[in-house]
């Protein structure tokens, strides 16, 4: 049977990390085998849903390059692809009221304040909520029931589980798991509002879609064998699962949104380049035999085999991540550079310079592109300095002979009209020579008065050439003040 497997995200707001990690394994898994990849929206949670959402997971599939085959945009015979577009057939309630007919789901007709008195768990939230529904309902009668339905009483429709002897399902990372029917909750299938719920509405689909390897978070483990119940219930085969290990910080707690970079979004908005972030996720559970780090996406459908997923919690590096980011930036073609750090350089640099000059600079010396502001920001605008940077041990430079050095220099340059790199480089170059100097006692004072910084993108002839003659003779005779005043 040819692989297909689905995204199926909620529109509720930015796309999480986890969330995109399980959409690009998903893809993988499809592209590994030459499968089909779906995209399907799952809107039935009614309160959670966010304007604009929609859009959100098309950009994010779009610049992650998670390409899908069939969905919304693409029916390919198995749509609708929204599922509140799919509820128009009443397909959902017919399937729920099949599984009534066979006694392995029930109305439910119980009130807010009969179920908030059941409610003796706290979520993850902090929020009251049931632990195991009772079962109250399963012993109306057959007439009782109708006469609810005829008067127009709301219902939900729940899951007839067992409270005797075990279920087992087989997790392809975590092997067969098998829990006590006692610990399953009747979970909802039906809501009040006629919407199915999540977890009843994706077995459903993934079963009419022929869906062959599902991939969730492993929070997902505990509702397992009731989706395995399902699937037993209609008498469909079940896909193969593979849940995921849990993405922690650096403190090894759940990413939330309080990280700030727990969105694809988010990290976009940072400076990272989408290539790194989908590289660096695929690395969040999973590596290549060979442990190989930097990966294309072309790479990574060669090497990807869901089998060798970790069990263990992926915890992510932001550091880790910058670094991955450094190295794409490196890579990076020199044009596609200059269009996505432009709006950067644009921030700092109102002047007429070469700015592609000074992006050359920086462009193997920053991790996110945010960085290029603080490299740069010099070549605006002369900071304020102290002559303390003129001291440099190694260099064996100090305020006196800093001060001896530019003022020989100065003449050189104002005497030149030639501000080229090479022979600027030349010209100082053979002045050290003359002087008998080692080259740092040379070039230390002179890039200290150009850029009034200890650390520059580049050396004195790169900056001298960008900011030009004028300017360049403005910041040395500034740095001949400095250091006599001193």
């Amino acid at each position: 049977m040819k692989i297909r497997t689905r995204f199926a995200p909620s529109p509720t707001g930015r796309m999480h990390v986890g969330n995109l990690r399980t959409a690009l394994y998903e893809f993988l898994i499809a592209k590994h085998e030459d499968g089909d990849f779906i995209l399907r929206i799952e809107d039935t949670d009614r309160e959670r849903l966010v304007e604009g959402a929609v859009d959100i997971i098309y950009r994010t599939l779009e610049g992650t390059g998670l390409v899908h085959d069939e969905g919304p945009d693409k029916d390919k015979g198995f749509g609708p692809y929204v599922q509140s577009e799919r509820m128009a057939s009443g397909m959902y309630l017919e399937y729920a009221k099949q599984l009534i007919e066979k006694g392995e789901a029930y109305y439910c007709f119980c009130d807010k304040e009969r179920l908030e008195s059941l409610k003796t768990g706290v979520n993850e939230e902090g929020d009251k909520e049931i632990i195991v529904y009772d079962k109250h309902c399963l012993s109306l009668s057959k007439e009782e029931v109708e006469a609810n339905l005829a008067a127009g009483k709301p219902y939900v429709i729940r899951q007839n589980n067992p409270t005797t002897g075990t279920t087992t399902f087989h997790d392809e990372i975590y092997g067969d798991i098998t829990v006590d029917n006692s610990e399953l909750d009747d979970m909802i299938l039906i809501k009040s509002d006629g919407y199915p719920t999540y977890n009843f509405a994706n077995v459903v689909d993934d079963h009419l879609m022929n869906i062959t390897h599902v991939v969730r978070g492993n929070e997902y483990i505990s509702s397992s064998p009731k989706y395995q119940r399902l699937y037993d219930a209609f008498g469909w085969e079940s896909p193969k699962y593979i849940h995921l290990p849990l993405i922690t910080d650096e403190n090894h707690k759940k990413l939330s949104k309080r990280s700030g970079h727990s969105s694809y979004e988010d990290l976009i908005e940072q400076g990272f380049v989408s290539e790194a972030v989908v590289n660096y996720i695929a690395l969040l559970g999973w590596s290549p035999a060979d442990n190989k780090e930097i990966m294309s996406l072309d790479e990574l459908i060669k090497e990807f085999d869901y089998k060798t997923i970790n069990k263990s919690p992926a915890v992510f590096d932001i550091n880790k991540l910058k670094w991955m980011n450094g190295e794409y930036i490196k890579m990076m073609d020199n044009e596609k550079f200059y269009e996505m750090a432009m709006p950067y350089i644009d921030k700092v640099i109102t002047k007429d310079l070469d700015k592609k000059a000074i992006l050359d600079m920086v462009k193997t010396r920053i991790e996110v592109l945010p960085d290029i502001c603080d490299m740069i920001d010099f070549f605006e605008e002369m900071p304020e300095y102290d002559i303390a940077m003129y001291t440099h041990k190694k260099m064996k430079t100090n305020s006196e002979n800093s001060l001896e050095i530019l003022k020989e220099e100065l003449p050189i340059i104002e005497a030149t009209d030639d501000f080229s790199v090479e022979n600027l480089h030349d010209l100082i170059m053979e002045y050290i020579q003359k002087k008998e100097i080692k080259n740092g006692q040379g070039l230390w004072p002179l890039r200290t008065a150009v850029s009034g910084k200890q650390m520059t993108p580049a050396g004195a002839f790169e900056i001298m050439n960008v900011i030009g003659k004028e300017e360049s003779i403005r910041r040395i005779k500034i740095g001949i003040e400095k250091l006599e005043n001193a």
